[in-house]
């Protein structure tokens, strides 16, 4: 737990809301939109593994995390939207793995998985 004065918490709110209004208003205009794609790899560096339409599905999803944020105090959708892509360009950094993600399964069935709680 993490106890914070309830103007830093204010601050901190504001802080969120002033990024996901700004986002959102850029990503209306081609303009806008063009720029924040551009500003995509100073950002977030490992993108150059991902093709355009992959960056375009990052950035709306970073948005409306953000905006979740923003509006409905939901702060934890940021961060896995984030792993989330990383996890997909780490993937396609490597040539071997990613061709081994797209190779198509053979058919065997490992049968039912248990969640780890069950495995006990």
């Amino acid at each position: 737990m993490i106890l914070t004065t309830a103007e830093r918490a204010e601050r901190q709110e504001e802080v969120v809301d002033t990024i996901a209004r700004t986002y959102s208003a850029l990503m209306k205009t081609d303009e806008g939109a063009r720029a924040v794609l551009l500003a995509m790899p100073e950002i977030f560096p490992w993108v150059r593994h991902l093709n355009d339409a992959e960056v375009r599905e990052f950035l709306l999803e970073l948005v409306g995390a953000v905006r979740d944020a923003a509006e409905l105090d939901v702060y934890g959708k940021v961060p896995g939207v984030v792993a989330g892509w990383r996890a997909t360009a780490r993937i396609k950094a490597d040539p071997e793995e990613y061709a081994e993600a797209l190779r198509p399964l053979d058919g065997t069935d490992f049968g039912p998985v248990t969640t780890p709680e069950a495995a006990t």
